[in-house]
């Protein structure tokens, strides 16, 4: 899996665009699929009060208001970078939590089979705990990345980010 920022752009643009219009079939096949969804690596994301706030900020910026689609992109983000998020213990100190299902939504199966080639990628076990860990890892590493950016003054600089290469 190369890690590029076409790569981004084009999870980021199944994940964000893919149900702009859908038929009734199309409604019907997606509720038949959803119940054969996979098992999720963790039931509740608990974030950091430090990822809260950075979460806060971008909400800000962006206009996006829900916790889930910033952190989907923030995912995405982290995924992009070549390198292991550093294993660090990270505080679940905040009142933003979410499911899993919530976090994905009908891409979860997607970003459960991105995580799982990612670990296996870097050398990393796809057992639960090892992708409840990392999802965790990738997720507040992205969140500090897209906050720390300082060129993400609106939600047109995402796109950007998520379209150059």
């Amino acid at each position: 899996m190369k890690r590029t920022g076409s790569k981004l752009f084009c999870v980021s643009k199944m994940i964000f665009h893919h149900q702009d219009t859908k038929t009734p079939r199309q409604q019907a096949k997606s509720t038949i699929v959803r119940t054969n969804q996979m098992e999720a690596p963790i039931e509740r994301i608990k974030l950091s009060q430090t990822a809260k706030d950075q979460l806060t900020k971008l909400k800000r910026l962006t206009k996006i208001d829900q916790w889930n689609i910033l952190c989907r992109w923030a995912f995405c983000r982290s995924l992009v970078e070549p390198s292991v998020p550093s294993p660090v213990p990270i505080p679940q100190d905040s009142n933003v939590e979410m499911t899993w299902r919530v976090f994905g939504g009908e891409m979860s199966d997607i970003f459960l089979l991105v995580l799982k080639q990612r670990c296996y990628n870097d050398g990393l076990g796809t057992d639960r705990e090892t992708l409840a860990t990392q999802f965790r890892l990738h997720l507040h590493r992205g969140i500090g990345y897209l906050a720390g950016d300082p060129n993400i003054k609106k939600i047109e600089d995402l796109i950007e980010l998520a379209t150059k290469n």
